[in-house]
């Protein structure tokens, strides 16, 4: 049995100036998706889940790029163009499993991810069964799922589990294709813009463990995936979608996914997100009686399409002079150019940050210590674990400040970075040298994907929310592709 292999993946910001071009996007092609093999990514687990099962997969083509602007147009087209041609080189296949986030956006095609998969759905005919994992922040349609035989969207957030779920996509081509059956997949909609909205507890974990209900409820529900959307889009599918895949007829599959949607709607209350101005976080941190102390900076996070360079938690930082503290990381190429240019023991005034837009915050003028230096090259450690990440040139970076009694604290230490990411793991932090147990104040810029590299780690947790890409105050964002009203930007909407 042989299983074609393929994805392209990003999660796409439609509000980022600029759009993703070639050179953005990281490509694996042929055997080189074999790199990928004993990592807890999809693709990873795809190929692994194959050989457990006796099945030749066939890797073919796989693109990636960090969270970012609209795909342009021709960049869509040539990734699109050479899966499709890898694939037709490859057929006949068994099965096909697609690696995909949900939320991709390209120049003229607005659902990136039902337009690949009806390409491919058309290539390798209807009797092929093919199956994808996804990121739970998708927007994703019914048009898309059309051309699916069953559909996995992660269930945590952060995504600790995208390569059990890819394991299952898999397992299910191969139960297809022994049983000789086809799953009904049915997408339901509810009209919420959802916040950032983590599942390791609260109402995100609330929501998750109603899915996993509904899969254990009966044999005939393969598949029951939450999408929290992406509201950091302007598409005409944004919202919140309940995806069913199941051994049933769809008026079961639509019960079900409505019976789901009314509970989700009833709760939608307590979606609410409740923000800090970096100022008011930095208070909140200093108020904290369990320390370490967290300071997360949702906002700025590269993980939705923000820059990574935004100054407003590390400028509040450092007029508060907290003591031992440090940051990891700040997205800025230049000052790490430069601090390696001067060297470990120089001193240095750089200016720091803010250098993409105004919204994210102004530079900050300072006098740095180079402390040490990093190529950048880092192996993950809690989501996708072993799977490798490279943050370009890494500089550790010390100010002193005085603070409130005008007394010199301890250096704050600041990690600097040239490649746009979220923080995920300690392992930025640790690559220069920076043992965050022995800190009092931790921060960072990530929304919560961090937890699973911190939350053990952490005393207490305090997210800032200044202005940003990524903040929870999504109703800034103009809206001209939505096609009907949303909670809770339209608070009177309603929902069958």
């Amino acid at each position: 049995m042989r299983i074609a292999i393929a994805g392209i993946i990003h999660e796409t910001n439609t509000y980022v100036r600029d759009q993703t071009q070639l050179d953005d996007f990281q490509v694996l092609r042929g055997e080189q998706l074999l790199r990928l093999s004993g990592t807890k990514t999809q693709t990873g687990s795809a190929i692994d889940t194959c050989t457990r099962r006796g099945s030749t997969p066939v890797p073919l083509f796989w693109a990636f790029a960090q969270p970012s602007g609209i795909i342009a147009a021709s960049v869509y087209s040539a990734l699109k163009s050479e899966l499709l041609e890898r694939l037709a080189a490859a057929m006949p296949v068994d099965g096909v499993f697609l690696d995909l986030h949900g939320a991709g956006t390209a120049d003229g095609t607005p659902d990136l991810e039902a337009d690949l998969v009806g390409e491919v759905r058309r290539l390798v005919g209807p009797n092929t069964p093919v199956t994808a994992a996804f990121d739970l922040h998708g927007n994703v349609t019914q048009r898309m799922a059309d051309g699916l035989d069953g559909v996995f969207a992660c269930h945590e957030y952060p995504h600790t589990d995208l390569h059990e779920r890819a394991a299952e996509a898999v397992t299910l081509l191969h139960d297809m294709l022994a049983e000789d059956f086809r799953p009904t997949v049915l997408v339901e909609t509810v009209p919420i813009l959802m916040p950032t909205t983590t599942t390791f507890h609260g109402i995100g974990a609330a929501l998750r463990d109603r899915m996993r209900a509904a899969e254990r409820a009966g044999t005939d529900v393969i598949a029951a995936s939450l999408f929290h959307g992406f509201p950091y889009a302007d598409v005409p599918q944004v919202g919140c979608h309940i995806v069913i895949t199941a051994r049933a007829e769809p008026d079961r599959c639509r019960a079900l996914a409505k019976q789901l949607g009314r509970a989700l709607w009833a709760e939608r209350d307590a979606l609410r997100a409740h923000s800090l101005s970096a100022e008011e976080a930095v208070q909140a941190a200093l108020a904290a009686q369990a320390r370490p102390v967290v300071i997360n900076e949702t906002s700025d996070n590269c993980g939705g399409g923000a820059p990574g360079d935004g100054t407003h938690l590390l400028r509040a930082m450092l007029e508060q002079g907290l003591d031992n503290a440090c940051f990891g990381f700040i997205v800025d190429a230049e000052v790490a150019a430069q601090a390696h240019a001067a060297g470990v023991g120089s001193t240095l005034t750089v200016s720091l940050g803010g250098k993409t837009d105004d919204l994210h915050g102004a530079p900050l003028t300072l006098s740095v210590y180079v402390k040490a230096l990093h190529d950048g090259r880092c192996v993950m450690q809690a989501m996708t674990q072993g799977s490798r990440i490279n943050y370009g040139s890494m500089a550790r970076l010390q100010v002193r400040q005085p603070g409130p009694d005008q007394q010199l604290n301890a250096p704050m230490d600041i990690v600097v970075a040239s490649r746009r990411s979220q923080t995920f793991d300690t392992e930025p932090f640790l690559a220069v040298g920076i043992d965050v147990r022995s800190k009092d104040y931790i921060a960072l810029k990530s929304s919560n994907h961090f937890r699973a590299g911190f939350e053990h780690l952490a005393g207490t947790i305090v997210t800032a929310d200044p202005p940003g890409l990524m903040t929870h105050h999504i109703e800034v964002f103009e809206r001209r592709a939505q096609t009907g009203p949303l909670w809770p930007i339209d608070p009177d909407v309603t929902y069958d």
